[in-house]
């Protein structure tokens, strides 16, 4: 049982590690006014849009010196995520420590 939920821990942390890098690097290209035109920024931008859908326009995008861009959706949408698969992980260990106690 142990190593099955030593697994979905895993699987968990992948996922959303994943989820997280993807965002952290459209956060970091949108900062930096990367060219949308390229293939790997709209790979990014086009990846990214479905997960960010659920935080659009909770917080206006922000112009910084007339160059850098944040986007505080974006931002928001990475601190949720990550809180989501910490409170998934915990789940998953609370089921396993239950477990064991029996």
């Amino acid at each position: 049982m142990r190593a099955i939920s030593s697994f979905l821990v895993s699987i968990v942390r992948l996922i959303f590690g994943i989820i997280e890098a993807i965002l952290g690097i459209r956060i970091l290209l949108k900062l930096f006014s990367a060219n949308p035109a390229a293939p790997f920024v709209q790979w990014i931008y086009d990846f990214s849009d479905p997960l960010l859908s659920p935080f659009r326009n909770i917080f206006p995008t922000t112009e910084f010196a007339g160059q850098y861009v944040v986007e505080f959706s974006a931002v928001f949408a990475l601190i949720v995520y990550s809180i989501v698969a910490s409170l998934i992980v915990r789940f998953v260990a609370m089921g396993l420590t239950e477990r064991e106690r029996r």
